[in-house]
């Protein structure tokens, strides 16, 4: 631990005059308060460039400072003064950098030039742009097999990048395509067409104005997606409820003030938020629904013997819906006894907030990866789809499920093509507008791509952006593994982990940022994201490139194609020239959704994409919205240890991913350290752990595999008994690598059975 660590605790609102300090202070420390204020009042507005953090939407209400404390930071450490470039490299050896932490890696500053990894003398050099397509070129060419290639794709990448990297790994011959959604929201992609047809959500942001209530569900709005704070706190001036369910308790959720309200801020004023807070245990939100549903299942009960109007949407359940009574079986036979011990919730509580939901003519049901990154997280978002349409809550204002998605154009990605397990229908398409034959056989996920670095299947890999070696579980394992690859290829407008964990060869590609302009052979251009509300909007840089070496992603991903295919008859090089052309082959490709999509982005506010639950429209095997039973109520399996604790590993406020900004965390009092782990004070007790004591946290599992991290410092905190939190990357090397999801693969970081113990 520094020794400048301290913990206090943090009692101002969250957002106001210290969200404001903080934005002021990442510009000054950056070297842009200038042109980053300048740039910070285009973000997120019609000609501008859509923030590079979160992918909450815009309002419906243009406001003149459309950006949040991280929004901001994130734009301050992108248009940062600072360089790595040559000389950074001569300076440093990879072995040097490998033993600095992943905040002062991030502090370094942009990428400059390409660079390749010179093993004689440990340190990257640089390299022409020609010579590194080369490189990658020959080693794709060189493989037995396409699929000994996996191609990374970040949530930060364009529709129109994401788009030609489908097209060029699936013309090279895989479907091998690892993203940052498969460690997040995967669940939701792959569970929630189960039950309505479709892995999005189902509202709009106008939708909030019209909610009755609204519930969130395992999500920390404050630091994951803070421009969504202005949607609660316009709610709770309605009196609208709000309800949030998590094992720990977040700042934002308790008061928040707007930077953006000035009598607020002038009076020091707040708006607090959650009117219910369900401090659920780590794995207890699958019995919190189940409880919910058989509170309203037994008021529905008790109003058909007095013949009283029920509460229950008996008309949506008959019309729309398939499964109710296997679902009702499921529910009686679940014990209120067997809820309460598994939730940690009292049942009254719980009645109290299924009579707040039974109230409620219009509910949003939000949620995050407090319910996704469990073992059976997809299966639990079956359950709140299943609390939603038990009162008709598809299909209406106001209404419906609203997965919180992290990175801002993660939704994006998947919709035009990064897709391991494509449909035929999309391959068919693909294949008559481009003219060649998409490979068939599924490919990898994040988990099946380490297995398969683990097993020496897997040669090269291509990160298309991102920080992919400190995202996935496993971190010794998966540092083997990494090294062990033929190549490794890193595009990127930052040095990370990644970078340092390479292959035998390896290339840093440097990219232009979302917030840089990108002119090309036919003039100035821009790209397009689609946020977490299926809104398409453009995206226009306003900064001059950090520097004249850089590269957009679509130049690197067409060059690469080039490169690997030499004979492809596809146009590559006109793709790089106008980015207009790109838009026409998505809606060549999807022309249900982007019909006309060059006429239709020239709108200013974009336009939505079609999703069929809005006009309750449901596209199942069933052809209706199904009731989908979870067996029993746990999340994860169980684990035979009187001694276990379930660890959340989570973000920092001062941390968006695994882009670290400082090592502090001041909504939760930790300054100055990351390497902490948060617990309940009876559960410290229980274990003979001091306040503050020294502790080490060890993994259990029955695989052999010893995982253990020292050096944490135990924080008496307001988690819920048997839970405990700490940050991750720090805690990766807990997570097993097959631990995760058992229907979409995503790693289960929000339950790791461990033990704590005291360090020396």
């Amino acid at each position: 631990m520094a020794d400048d660590a301290h913990f206090a605790p943090y009692t101002h609102p969250a957002g106001g005059w210290g969200a404001a300090k903080a934005t002021a202070k990442a510009l000054l420390e950056q070297s842009v308060a200038g042109k980053g204020s300048r740039a910070l009042l285009s973000m997120n507005h019609p000609d501008g460039f859509k923030c590079p953090s979160c992918a909450w939407p815009n309002p419906e209400r243009e406001k003149t400072l459309e950006f949040c404390e991280n929004g901001a930071k994130a734009l301050a450490f992108e248009a940062t003064k600072r360089r790595v470039d040559a000389a950074f490299f001569a300076e440093h050896s990879v072995t040097d950098l490998m033993a600095r932490s992943d905040y002062w890696l991030e502090e370094q500053g942009r990428l400059t030039e390409p660079m390749r990894y010179d093993p004689a003398s440990d340190h990257y050099v640089p390299v022409g742009w020609d010579e590194a397509y080369a490189t990658i070129g020959e080693t794709l060419r060189g493989l037995d097999h396409p699929d000994q290639a996996e191609f990374y794709t970040s949530g930060r990448t364009s529709n129109e990048a994401a788009f030609l990297y489908s097209v060029f790994v699936r013309a090279y011959g895989t479907n091998n395509f690892p993203d940052c959604s498969n460690m997040c929201h995967e669940p939701t992609s792959r569970g929630l067409p189960m039950s309505i047809g479709i892995g999005k959500g189902t509202v709009v942001i106008g939708d909030f104005a019209k909610a009755e209530a609204i519930f969130i569900i395992g999500q920390n709005t404050g630091t994951n997606s803070p421009r969504m704070m202005t949607e609660l706190v316009h709610a709770r001036k309605r009196g609208v409820p709000i309800v949030a369910v998590n094992p720990m308790p977040e700042r934002a959720l308790i008061r928040f003030t707007e930077p953006q309200d000035p009598v607020k801020m002038a009076t020091f004023g707040s708006t607090p938020i959650a009117s219910e807070f369900c401090h659920v245990r780590i794995g207890g939100d699958a019995a919190f629904l189940k409880g919910m549903m058989k509170a309203l299942f037994e008021t529905q009960d008790a109003a058909d013997a007095a013949g009283t109007e029920g509460v229950l949407d008996l008309d949506f359940i008959r019309d729309h819906t398939a499964g109710f009574d296997t679902l009702r079986a499921d529910i009686d036979a679940t014990d209120w006894s067997d809820i309460v011990a598994v939730s940690g919730l009292p049942e009254e509580q719980i009645r109290r907030v299924a009579t707040i939901y039974a109230r409620s003519n219009a509910t949003i049901m939000c949620f995050g990866m407090g319910v996704t990154q469990h073992q059976q997280g997809a299966r639990v978002i079956h359950q709140i789809a299943n609390v939603l349409m038990l009162r008709g809550n598809f299909g209406k204002p106001g209404a419906g499920i609203c997965p919180v998605r992290g990175h801002s154009n993660v939704q994006g990605d998947r919709t035009v093509g990064i897709d391991e397990k494509p449909t035929a229908a999309y391959l068919d398409r693909l294949g008559q507008v481009f003219g060649f034959d998409p490979p068939r056989e599924h490919g990898h996920h994040v988990v099946e791509s380490v297995k398969a670095m683990i097993a020496g299947t897997a040669r090269v890999f291509i990160g298309l952006g991102g920080n992919f070696i400190h995202a996935i579980p496993d971190t010794e394992v998966a540092y083997k593994a990494m090294r062990g690859l033929d190549l490794t290829v890193g595009i990127a407008t930052k040095l990370n982990r990644g970078h340092l964990v390479h292959g035998k060869q390896a290339l840093i590609l440097p990219v232009i940022s979302r917030s840089e302009i990108d002119v090309q052979a036919t003039g100035p251009q821009f790209v397009t994201i689609e946020d977490a509300m299926s809104n398409v909007t453009s995206s226009r840089g306003v900064l001059e490139p950090a520097s004249p070496h850089l590269r957009s992603e679509i130049d690197i991903v067409c060059r690469m194609a080039r490169a690997a295919l030499p004979d492809s008859a596809i146009a590559w090089e006109s793709y790089i020239d106008d980015y207009s052309l790109i838009r026409d082959r998505i809606a060549d490709v999807y022309p249900d959704l982007f019909a006309g999509f060059n006429t239709r982005i020239k709108e200013p506010q974009g336009f939505h994409l079609t999703i069929p639950p809005r006009g309750r429209i449901w596209k199942t095997d069933s052809g209706r919205a199904n009731f989908l039973v979870l067996d029993g109520l746990d999340e994860d399996r169980p684990v035979d240890d009187a001694a276990m604790l379930r660890l959340s590993t989570i973000r920092s406020h001062d941390q968006y991913n695994t882009t670290i900004y400082s090592n502090s965390d001041r909504y939760r009092g930790v300054y100055n350290t990351r390497m902490v782990v948060f617990m309940n004070r009876e559960d410290m007790a229980a274990q003979g752990i001091t306040d503050r004591g020294r502790v080490a946290l060890e993994t259990i599992a029955d695989d052999g595999i010893a995982r253990r991290v020292d050096g944490l410092v135990a924080l008496a905190y307001p988690m819920s008994r048997g839970s405990i939190a700490g940050y991750y990357p720090e805690l990766n090397p807990l997570m097993p690598i097959d631990h995760f999801d058992e229907i979409s693969g995503t790693p289960a970081a929000k339950s790791i059975p461990v033990r704590v113990m005291a360090d020396g």
